[in-house]
Order: structure tokens, then C-alpha cells, then sequence
């Protein structure tokens, strides 16, 4: 495939390796006294090196190369401890990759690696309005405990609940935008962890509503979402719609989805966000 990755002029450089330690993904070395793109699986082609160069050795260049391994990377970086990850975040973060950062924290989640703290830059998007980067979401990794007061046998249990759902699917990934169940729908957009925490989430969102559910700290195509929303909201005329998300702040990139997704249809629905905090209760 062809592709962005970074290039060396031997002649200009120097060996001095100053441009290793701007490279946390691992694709330089220094070898026979020249740096050396020992990978292109580890190169992004983002150029982070460029700048402590000297020499101006190392440019970007586009050309035939294997397709860069985020996961790969990460199993290098991992072993090289907190701060390697954290220059490594702060790098696909600050060139707005956030596919790319969203598969880093991840692999970091499904490894019980710790977190570092970071920097998330802000979003860039193809207009010149800046959104902040919704998917930084780090304080949503870490572990609580939920304290609940005990109840004995039998004590506060109410009627046995009814489920209000309307459609299937659920998931944003798999739904039809041509479905008939959109039109004059009343939207509800409800981060994935939103159910869990929200014991009455059935009678009060709901209800007499169409769900669609996704995470925007999990899901990698956050694009694709945008797209898809937008194709259903221009498809069919939606009522209302109610965006409930988790407190924490990966979650307000629910919002950040529907936004853009109003954006590109050229719609506007009048919304109501809803934020849950951790311990189950509308913030």
C-alpha cells in the first residue's frame, strides 16, 4: 500500500540520535553510526522526528509501505514503561489520530496497563471550528468501587419491570439508516455503559423512544458514526432526540457525535443532554 512514513538522507546525517527519543513507536535506530527506519509496520509517518533533526536529515515522503501496526507498536511501547506511553498518547493525540489513540487506550485497557496522565490536544476538524478532543477519557479507566446500602430479603423490591424496547438492532454499527422505524421517530442516544448505571433506564429514557447505542472511547469509527447518523437523520424526519452519556469525559463524544452528525445533514432536531454520574444519578 502506498502511504506516508518518514525517510533519511544519509548524507545529512550526523548519527547524533537526537531524533530516537521523539520516535516512542521504536521505528528508528541508530545502526553504522546513521539512523536507520528499522520498520515500516512501526512507522506512523507522522513525523514527530523531523523537528529535533539538526541536519534536516528526515522528511516525509509517500511511498509503497507495509500498513502501519498500532497494536504492534503498543506491545513495544508497553515494555518500555509509563513515560513511553505517555510521549506515545500525546504524539497520536497531537496529530488528531484519534482511530489510532482510541486502539492505543484499548490495548492498554485489555492489558490492565495503567493509564498515564496526559495531554489530549484539541480535535481538529475539517472546518476551521475546533471541537475539544472528546475521546481522552483516561479518568474513565480508572477502578471504583461502588458502595450500595444493603437491603435484607425481600426489602425494596419493586414490581417486576417490562422492557420498552422498540427495535433491534441496537448498536450504531449495525443499524439500517433506511429503517422505517426512524420515521417521526424520537431519538434516544445513550452511551453503552449508560444502562448499567441508570437502574431505572427502561421507564425513564426509554420508553416510546428508538435507541441507538455506542461507545466513543471503544468504537474505532467514530467517522463512520458520524456518517451513519448523519445519513439516518437525513433520511427520515426525527422528532427529538435525548443524548444520555456516563459522567466521565470519553463519554461526552456522544454528543460530539451527534453534533457533527447534525452538521453534515444540514438538520436540526431539538436535543436534551442527560449526563449519569458513576454512582447511577442524573448530574
Amino acid at each position: 500500500m502506498k502511504r506516508k512514513i518518514i525517510s533519511i538522507d544519509e548524507e545529512k546525517c550526523t548519527g547524533c540520535g537526537l531524533c530516537i527519543p521523539d520516535c516512542p513507536e521504536g521505528a528508528l535506530q541508530i545502526i553504522e553510526g546513521k539512523a536507520r527506519l528499522v520498520s515500516d509496520l512501526f512507522c506512523d509517518g507522522l513525523g514527530a522526528c523531523i523537528g529535533t533533526c539538526p541536519e534536516g536529515a528526515i522528511s516525509v515522503i509517500e511511498r509503497e509501505a507495509g500498513a502501519y501496526d498500532e497494536s504492534a507498536v503498543m506491545e513495544t511501547i508497553a515494555r518500555q514503561g509509563a513515560a513511553v506511553i505517555k510521549a506515545h498518547l500525546e504524539h497520536l493525540s497531537g496529530h488528531g489520530q484519534t482511530a489510532l489513540y482510541n486502539e492505543a487506550i484499548e490495548y492498554l485497557i485489555e492489558h490492565f496497563i495503567p493509564i498515564p496522565d496526559h495531554q489530549v490536544a484539541e480535535r481538529r476538524s475539517s472546518s476551521a471550528t475546533q471541537h475539544p478532543s472528546p475521546f481522552a477519557g483516561c479518568p474513565g479507566a480508572v477502578a471504583r468501587s461502588i458502595t450500595r446500602e444493603e437491603h435484607g430479603a425481600g426489602e425494596n423490591r419493586s414490581k417486576r419491570s417490562e422492557s420498552e424496547l422498540r427495535q433491534w438492532p441496537l448498536q450504531l454499527k449495525l443499524l439500517n439508516p433506511a429503517a422505517p422505524y426512524f420515521d417521526n421517530a424520537d431519538l434516544l442516544l445513550a452511551a453503552d455503559c449508560v444502562p448499567f448505571a441508570y437502574a431505572d433506564f427502561h421507564q425513564d429514557f426509554l420508553r416510546d423512544r428508538i435507541v441507538i447505542i455506542f461507545c466513543p472511547k471503544l468504537d474505532t469509527d467514530i467517522e463512520g458514526y458520524v456518517s451513519k447518523l448523519a445519513e439516518i437523520l437525513s433520511l427520515h424526519t426525527i422528532n427529538s432526540i435525548t443524548v444520555v452519556h456516563m459522567e466521565v469525559p470519553c463519554c461526552s463524544g456522544v454528543k460530539y457525535v451527534l453534533d457533527q452528525a447534525m452538521e453534515m445533514a444540514g438538520k436540526k432536531v431539538p436535543v436534551k443532554d442527560i449526563t449519569i454520574s458513576i454512582q447511577g444519578g442524573i448530574v
